[in-house]
């Protein structure tokens, strides 16, 4: 028996248990499981893996995809990239670590801009965890980007800079929130920009896919934005682990 799973912590709800569950049993695949481990502290890792010998990968999500850095014996460039982890592979005693959410990411931003898309400029909403894979991707595909928080920084202008300085979303076609905004169950925030300045020419991506079609994406579309949320990210970044943990 082969087994996988999630690290994190809390584990309310998990897309991935669901998802991996069902491609086992969609694909016929067998002596495969995949379970949760909310772990309440990193340091549980490494006798987490010790009590599991059949463990073989396993995703991690909040909080610790970069707490979990110190326990990597090896790097993918991927993770050397982005600077975070969400995939660990055990090889013998050795721990290496990827990061499929940088793959997801970008295939899904080409998927749905096209190959003209490094012609663009990004907007990142956002400066927390999942931003890091985000800009790490733009960066691969020859996109300038200019990130976005609540306070400015050396890394980061303000959402006030924005609002003083409307050109900047006239300029920059892709949006990308990276920030919970708009998860269920708090449906009604939205990222506050001025919505009002965006058009046709404007593609909203929202890593949020709960609900379906976010208050950040029901904005843009008002204004004729063009809009896409998380989830297919989120399958192929399921289906690159799976590849990473099976190559």
């Amino acid at each position: 028996m082969k087994e996988f799973g999630l690290i994190g912590y809390p584990l309310s709800h998990s897309f991935s248990k669901k998802y991996f569950t069902e491609k086992f049993e969609k694909e016929g695949i067998e002596n495969n499981r995949y379970d949760l481990y909310p772990i309440p502290q990193i340091t549980d890792l490494l006798d987490l893996f010790s009590n599991n010998p059949n463990l073989a990968g396993i995703n991690v999500t909040i909080p610790y995809k970069q707490e979990v850095l110190q326990y990597i014996d090896e790097f993918d460039v991927s993770a050397e990239n982005v600077g975070a982890v969400n995939v660990i592979k055990r090889v013998n005693s050795r721990l290496i670590g990827y990061n499929s959410d940088y793959y997801g990411f970008k295939q899904s931003l080409v998927n749905w801009c096209g190959k003209t898309i490094s012609d663009k400029k990004a907007l990142v909403l956002g400066t927390g965890g999942s931003s890091k894979a985000v800009v790490a991707a733009l960066g691969s595909l020859g996109i300038k980007h200019i990130s976005v928080s609540r306070n400015a920084s050396n890394h980061a202008i303000s959402y006030d800079d924005i609002k003083r300085s409307p050109d900047i979303l006239k300029t920059h076609h892709i949006i990308i929130n990276t920030t919970p905004l708009g998860m269920s169950p708090n449906v009604d925030a939205k990222p506050e920009i001025d919505y009002i300045l965006l058009g046709k020419e404007h593609y909203l991506y929202d890593l949020v896919y709960n609900p379906e079609i976010t208050a950040f994406m029901k904005a843009g579309k008002a204004r004729g934005c063009n809009t896409k949320n998380g989830l297919e990210m989120l399958h192929l970044q399921a289906e690159k682990s799976w590849e990473i943990w099976n190559a």
